[in-house]
């Protein structure tokens, strides 16, 4: 299967690179703070932006500091092992020109920016929980992200590891690729399912890139 795109959007924790072991740990400790762990053990928690789950968690009027604590968390546990590349990242970024491609997170861009630069990406669009109203599975992430890179939406290519962000870019009208590095391939629905970004070959062609599976 191959695909044509003017622009490539892609998801970063779960896709680009991997900080599971560091979510569970810190959130896990954070709940133990605010002795919601029962509470917090029924929450979906990845794909969507802290400030959802907090608010689903807490009373409005406790919110701010708890977001605010959930985030130095995670920040200060980057460098203790928190993130890791997954297959293929370096060499499909590399193979890409830069405006042709964007991180588009549920992480706020602190957060984004101290997991990506621990692993040495540096990307020229970033859209995170901060630059928005409405997160994932909301379209607006991946909408924004098309309108900073000046391209349709129609003529890009969504990379996603959650339920919640491929709803996003279906949404948005966007060709999906779901990476099953946190899901199951039954539980996702996209254009393409492969089992990492290294199952992928990227081509930079006359006015865009093409994406095809390896055989």
């Amino acid at each position: 299967m191959t695909f044509r795109a003017q622009a490539l959007l892609f998801d970063n924790d779960g896709t680009l690179v991997s900080s599971l072991d560091s979510v569970d740990r810190c959130w896990a400790r954070w709940a133990e703070e605010y002795g919601i762990s029962e509470e917090f053990g029924r929450v979906e928690l990845h794909g969507r932006p802290a400030v959802e789950i907090v608010a689903e968690l807490l009373p409005a009027g406790v919110v701010p500091q708890a977001l605010a604590r959930i985030e130095t968390m995670e920040v200060e546990d980057v460098p203790n092992g928190g993130v890791h590349l997954l297959p293929g990242t370096r060499a499909l970024l590399d193979s890409l020109p830069a405006d042709r491609w964007a991180v588009v997170t549920s992480a706020t861009r602190r957060l984004a920016e101290a997991r990506l630069d621990a692993v040495g990406i540096l990307p020229k669009t970033m859209v995170t929980a901060d630059d928005i109203t409405r997160g994932k599975p909301d379209p607006e992430p991946y909408l924004l992200a098309a309108r900073e890179l000046g391209v349709d939406p129609a003529d890009c290519v969504v990379f996603e590891d959650a339920p919640a962000g491929l709803a996003a870019g279906r949404a948005a009208g966007m060709t999906t690729v779901a990476l099953t590095t946190t899901h199951q391939a039954h539980e996702l629905d996209a254009d393409l399912v492969v089992p990492d970004l290294s199952a992928l070959n990227a081509l930079v062609i006359d006015g865009g890139v093409e994406i095809s599976a390896r055989l």
